[in-house]
């Protein structure tokens, strides 16, 4: 049985690192209920990364610091899916997007809040925030209007003021922000949704060059209520559900998947800990 309903439908994958990345994890699982996966990355290295992961899947680079090869991205994609040896049934729609792509730059050290240096925050807005609208601006006529779905990577909260996150959750606020004001926007002329997938702490290539990620990773995994970790793949099955028709009634909104963190901040072994 196809519960996700994604069989043939052409999603577009940005952001894969590695084998360990939220993003390599939702193209497997869409891959493997049938999806046709696009993908996008950012690097040369990369892209020769995906192409030894997934062989016979078309990618492309775009680095999204750049409007100029967004468009470029848009017409790629365009033209590979309305060329003739397409295989989806729907071979001149873009049914999905995901974005998982964020940075931030601390090669500066490891700073207090207020000495965030201001080309760092700003780049890390520009990739990790202002480069989900830009994407979804140059991809709206190519989106499914009646079924599209659009989903980026957030974290489970950005009201927990983690020293070594830094700068970093005010940016991951703006995106959670911008699902909202894209969902609004989209919606006078389409039913094109946008979500936010925000995980707890994962063990996702991302996480390696925040300082002191660790120790973070190891108390959140004791404050879940299952004290295990979330999953990589817990967060791709969501990713994928999401993209599916299954989800409909879901947009403009964060699903956050912590294992019950978020509500176990007083677990009885954790206090007694700190006495």
């Amino acid at each position: 049985m196809d519960f996700l309903q994604v069989s043939g439908r052409n999603i577009l994958v940005m952001g894969v690192a590695n084998r360990k990345s939220v993003a390599y994890h939702s193209a497997k699982v869409l891959a493997d209920a049938g999806a046709n996966v696009i993908f996008s990355v950012r690097s040369e290295q990369r892209r020769e990364a995906v192409q030894k992961l997934f062989p016979d899947a078309p990618c492309f680079l775009c680095d999204v610091e750049d409007q100029v090869q967004i468009d470029r991205l848009r017409d790629d994609v365009t033209e590979l899916l309305t060329s003739s040896d397409a295989e989806s049934e729907d071979s001149g729609t873009l049914h999905g997007i995901v974005h998982s792509i964020a940075f931030a730059d601390y090669s500066a050290g490891w700073l207090p809040f207020h000495e965030t240096p201001r080309p760092a925050f700003l780049q890390a807005i520009d990739l990790s925030c202002y480069s989900l609208i830009a994407v979804s601006n140059a991809f709206r006529d190519l989106l499914d209007k009646e079924h599209g779905s659009v989903v980026t990577i957030s974290i489970s909260t950005t009201r927990m003021a983690a020293e070594n996150y830094g700068y970093m959750a005010p940016v991951k606020a703006a995106l959670d922000s911008s699902i909202c004001f894209l969902a609004k926007a989209f919606s006078k002329f389409s039913t094109i949704r946008f979500n936010a997938v925000c995980p707890g702490l994962l063990k996702s290539s991302a996480s390696a060059g925040i300082p002191g990620y660790v120790d973070s990773y190891l108390y959140a995994e004791e404050a879940t209520l299952r004290k295990k970790a979330v999953q990589t793949g817990e967060v791709a099955d969501t990713v994928a559900f999401l993209l599916s028709p299954r989800s409909s009634g879901i947009n403009s909104q964060g699903i956050v998947i912590d294992a019950g963190m978020s509500t176990n901040y007083f677990d009885a072994d954790l206090v007694n800990r700190g006495n």
